[in-house]
């Protein structure tokens, strides 16, 4: 096992590496920008450096300067967290060029997970559902429309790199994609330097369901059960659980068969997550694969008793998984919520100082954070600043916790989204299990603009 490794990230992830790193013995270095100076992350490593201004691009995404800290302080391994450089090929072909561990899958394989042209090839050559579209990128509007009139509309227009729903639209008809091409690709470009676009069949009011796999690299993977993420605001998770109250127990297998096979295929090595759409039939389609540790992976560890970073040290280090698919088990239903520093009526960030922070206490709570009382909440980074997870026996009691959770959560200073979440969580629709992708804007956002 590692003796030191470098997280090269903020936030409520860094606090939760050091977690971990410190329960095995593993000496911690923090970096941390001018604006994080006063961090949780930065207190709680072992060794903490500042690596520049309060900007990403002159701190966290900054390769050179992560880099110069891990030659000082002689780490043997880095852990990227998600975000950021988590998914960043040239990171991790540059921390193995400086004889670091990146802890992840080679960088082969995330360049070729984080095209979501070239990951449809290789799911389709390996014989996992795709969902209807092109594997090739598009020259112009013209051949868009040519493409969506063969397969049908709707169509989702999506950029081929990146995320978070950047560069991705809904369309209906051809005047409707030769509109929408040129904004979306000028984005893409903007955000992932790459301008990229194809087309793929919408399928409409699906699921979004997970799949969380662990691969050692010695031939052995194994999937983790499922995580449903289907509440959702522009493409941007809101609410995370696990199980899934709508999988059978057959398809649920399916599903994660067909996760180890996509993972196997490409020779992948480390926690990594394959996303699926599904629809109301139970039909269900690759979507994308995100080859880091997941924002709500806590759920997954709260029904499986799995430490998910300690997993990825552990293959990291060289060492074959200790568990078989027959010895993963699934007790109980967790929940996450994320709570965003962000105004709930316009969705927009809410940075300040929180002058009062009480967290609920109580049975099957917990909490993953990097703020405290007194903290302040820069506009630098993303509005996230906690995740609230609980867990109960089954699905009604864990709905039941998460109620009185945040009902008994307090934040003053700055405001935040749980008025949001609480609406989520106590509305009928979301008791019932119907969490289709368009579960905010059909029973929250639709009510607000009729009332």
């Amino acid at each position: 096992m590692f003796k030191k490794v470098l997280i090269a990230n903020r936030g409520e992830i860094a606090v939760r590496v050091i977690r971990t790193c410190k329960d095995l013995g593993i000496s911690t270095v923090a970096v941390y920008s001018e604006a994080d100076a006063d961090a949780p992350h930065v207190k709680l490593a072992d060794e903490a450096h500042l690596i520049g201004g309060p900007r990403v691009t002159e701190s966290y995404v900054n390769i050179d300067k992560i880099l110069e800290v891990a030659r000082l302080t002689k780490v043997e391994a880095i852990h990227p967290g998600y975000g950021l450089l988590s998914e960043n090929a040239e990171f991790a072909r540059r921390c193995e060029a400086d004889g670091l561990v990146f802890i992840g899958p080679s960088p082969d394989v995330i360049s070729k997970m984080g095209s979501k042209i070239e990951s449809r090839k290789a799911m389709e050559e390996a014989g996992v559902p795709v969902v209807p579209g092109i594997t090739h990128p598009l020259a112009d509007a013209e051949e868009a429309v040519e493409v969506a009139d063969r397969i049908g509309y709707p169509v989702m227009l999506k950029a081929s790199a990146g995320g978070g729903g950047i560069g991705m639209q809904v369309v209906h008809n051809g005047d409707e994609i030769r509109k929408a091409f040129a904004g979306n690709q000028k984005r893409a470009t903007d955000f992932f330097g790459d301008g990229a676009m194809y087309i793929e069949k919408f399928v409409e009011n699906p699921r979004h369901i997970e799949i969380q796999i662990l691969a050692d690299g010695l031939g052995n993977t194994v999937y983790l059960w499922e995580r449903e993420c289907s509440v959702q605001r522009r493409h941007q998770k809101v609410v995370e659980e696990a199980p899934s109250s709508f999988l059978s127990e057959a398809t649920r297998s399916k599903m994660g068969e067909a996760a180890v096979k996509a993972a196997t295929s490409i020779g992948y090595k480390n926690a990594g997550t394959i996303e699926f759409l599904v629809d109301a039939e139970q039909n269900f389609y690759f979507l994308e694969m995100n080859t880091r540790l997941q924002v709500e992976h806590p759920v997954t560890e709260e029904i499986t008793g799995l430490d998910l970073v300690e997993q990825q040290l552990n293959i990291a280090a060289g060492e074959a998984l200790t568990i078989t698919q027959e010895e993963v088990k699934r007790e109980g239903h967790a929940i996450e919520v994320r709570i965003y520093a962000e105004d709930p009526k316009t969705f927009f960030p809410s940075p300040g100082k929180i002058t009062k922070l009480e967290l609920p206490k109580g049975p099957g709570i917990r909490h993953e954070l990097a703020v405290h009382d007194q903290s302040v909440v820069t506009p630098f980074y993303d509005p996230m600043i906690a995740k609230l997870i609980v867990k109960g026996n089954d699905r009604d009691e864990a709905i039941n916790r998460m109620q009185e959770a945040l009902a008994n959560y307090y934040i003053e200073g700055i405001k935040t989204n749980i008025p949001i979440l609480e609406e989520i969580i106590t509305h009928p629709a979301f008791h019932a299990g119907d969490t289709t992708t368009d579960f905010i804007t059909k029973h929250l956002i639709t009510k607000k603009q009729t009332t």
